[in-house]
């Protein structure tokens, strides 16, 4: 069984920063992959960037590519979301989520990962 704890959402404005952060307990796999979602009332649950624990390799949204950027510190057991450049539209629920076994044409679609966190609010607002 994994734990996923999200942390790091908050409310800030436009153009601003944040810093999220996933911690994982439990056991994971060599070939897991852990992913950011988020989601806004009455959408759909949406990708927004994955990294992959073998290999290190990372997915974006094209709806944040290039202004936010995943990372892994495995030492702590962690996966960081980098926000840069937020806008309003960014506003939503984040979650982390793990899978394991994950092949790579599934790690933008929820379905594949078996393991969430809570959530956590980002509020991008002037």
């Amino acid at each position: 069984q994994v734990q996923l704890a999200e942390s790091g959402g908050g409310l800030v404005q436009p153009g601003d920063s944040l810093r999220l952060s996933c911690a994982a307990s439990g056991r994971t796999t060599i070939n897991s992959a852990t992913g950011w979602f988020r989601q806004t009332p009455g959408k759909e649950r949406e990708f927004v960037a994955a990294i992959r624990r073998n290999g290190g390799s990372t997915h974006y949204a094209d709806s944040v590519r290039g202004r936010f950027t995943i990372s892994r510190d495995g030492a702590k057991n962690t996966v960081d979301l980098q926000m840069n450049s937020l806008k309003p539209e960014d506003s939503a629920i984040y979650y982390c989520a793990l899978g394991n076994g994950i092949i790579l044409s599934s790690i933008r679609n929820k379905v594949a990962y078996s393991y969430w966190g809570q959530g956590t609010q980002v509020t991008v607002s002037s």
